[in-house]
């Protein structure tokens, strides 16, 4: 276990090898995001206007601020995306990233940006999970689903 946090301390988000970036304009609608990402297969898309990343837009704010609200589609990613998005650095570790994921509102994807703020592409939960699973396969898949929990009968024949 404290390998594991060593190493959480020590390696870099770029070592995930975070998503490229699907980029789309403020003024692109929900239709346009929804088809994008569905073609790609992720989950969210970063709001950027030139090298600016203004939002970003996922499948939950699609849930809760369109679909929930009865908005049409045709409504700019603007009005409904996540305004100035929580971000990691390329060069962070990763025990910060999942600092950042744990924040309140419980992120799933966090937009990597460079030294100047620029998105260079998208950190998701999936990939931190991915590199535990094959970087410490044994502390990870011999873990209890619940540490407290005791069974009430002895297990075998």
């Amino acid at each position: 276990m404290l390998e594991l946090a060593r190493n959480l301390m020590v390696d870099s988000v770029s070592r995930l090898r975070p998503a490229p970036a699907l980029r789309l304009g403020p003024e692109q609608t929900v239709a346009e995001a929804v088809e994008l990402m569905q073609a790609h297969r992720v989950g969210c898309a970063l709001v950027c206007r030139a090298d600016r990343l203004l939002g970003i837009f996922t499948e939950r704010d699609l849930a809760r601020r369109v679909l929930a609200c009865g908005l049409p589609l045709s409504t700019p990613l603007l009005a409904v995306m996540t305004p100035d998005p929580v971000t990691v650095h390329p060069k962070d570790s990763i025990a910060s990233a999942l600092r950042r994921f744990l924040l309140p509102g419980g992120y799933r994807h966090l937009p990597v940006v460079d030294d100047h703020g620029r998105p260079m592409g998208v950190l998701s939960v999936k990939r931190v999970v991915h590199y535990l699973g094959e970087h410490f396969p044994a502390t990870v898949y011999n873990l209890p689903p619940d540490p407290q929990a005791y069974p009430l009968q002895p297990e075998g024949a």
